[in-house]
This record gives structure tokens, sequence and C-alpha cells, in this order.
């Protein structure tokens, strides 16, 4: 991504709404929104070796999934 499609995503942030605390589908909806290609690049993550997760698996899951059916009607998937 270049610096330009960032600044596109980032004017066009208010499209998808202000709720998404990872900041990872802002810029996957972005994206997809500007008609960027967008791939796959697999990830390893290392163990914790302290501390425990920030994530909420319930509550940040039903906020991801309502986030994934807002941007399929606003990309007007269907």
């Amino acid at each position: 991504m270049r610096r330009r499609h960032y600044d596109m995503i980032a004017a066009n942030r208010s499209y998808f709404g202000d709720f998404d605390p990872f900041g990872d589908f802002d810029l996957i909806f972005g994206a997809t929104k500007l008609n960027l290609k967008v791939v796959e690049v697999p990830i390893r993550y290392a163990s914790r070796r302290y501390g425990e997760t920030q994530i909420s698996r319930f509550s940040h899951g039903v906020l991801l999934l309502r986030m994934v059916v807002f941007a399929f009607f606003r990309l007007k998937a269907f």
C-alpha cells in the first residue's frame, strides 16, 4: 500500500463508521472500496511469554461480526 492509498482510506474512514478498535478492518474495507488488490499474507504468532490477552473473545467477536455485516451491505456484496 502506498501513502496516497492510505490517505484516501483515511479520508473515507467515516463511510464505514468509527467502531473498529483493531484497525485491520478499517484498512481491509477501505482498500476494497477503492478497488485495491487485497492479498492474504500468512503470519506466525509466537506464544505470549507474559501477561494475558487484551481481547475478549465474546464481546470483541460480536463487534467484529457486526462490522462484517455492516461492510457487507456498504460494499453491496450481494
